[in-house]
């Protein structure tokens, strides 16, 4: 039997957001039931069961675009998370903030800096500086 969308989309987003994309859909209940089945289906179950690209490519390019439109820091955290839970490492993550400054610049990629570093600290993650800061 072939997997519904909703089947197919909650599977990815377990996998991907664990319990912060559960919580998340889990707010919305109360509110916007449909906003919640929407996210499921079309972004986790159409989109992300693509094939062109890997999961964790993924969120790469989900944390860079969050990154870049700023104001999107709860969804941010809640991706940061998913690209731990992809297998991308803390460096690589602030490496992609990083490289959002001169697109972005430096409000929202400080925001989204110190928004990874919440999530860091909630799982205790400690980063490895790349690079030794320049005088």
């Amino acid at each position: 039997m072939e997997k519904t969308r909703y089947q197919t989309g909650l599977e990815n987003l377990v996998a991907i957001d664990g319990k912060s994309g559960e919580a998340v859909i889990k707010s919305l209940e109360a509110i916007a039931p449909d906003l919640g089945r929407f996210i499921i289906e079309f972004a986790f179950g159409d989109i992300y069961s693509r094939e062109a690209l890997t999961l964790r490519e993924r969120e790469l390019i989900t944390i860079s675009a969050l990154c870049a439109m700023g104001g999107c820091e709860p969804q941010l955290k809640v991706h940061i998370g998913g690209a731990l839970n992809t297998g991308i490492s803390p460096e690589k993550i602030i490496e992609t903030f990083l490289q959002c400054v001169p697109y972005a610049g430096f409000p929202r990629a400080l925001n989204a800096v110190f928004a990874a570093k919440e999530v860091f600290a909630e799982r205790s993650v400690r980063p490895v500086c790349l690079r030794e800061p320049t005088r």
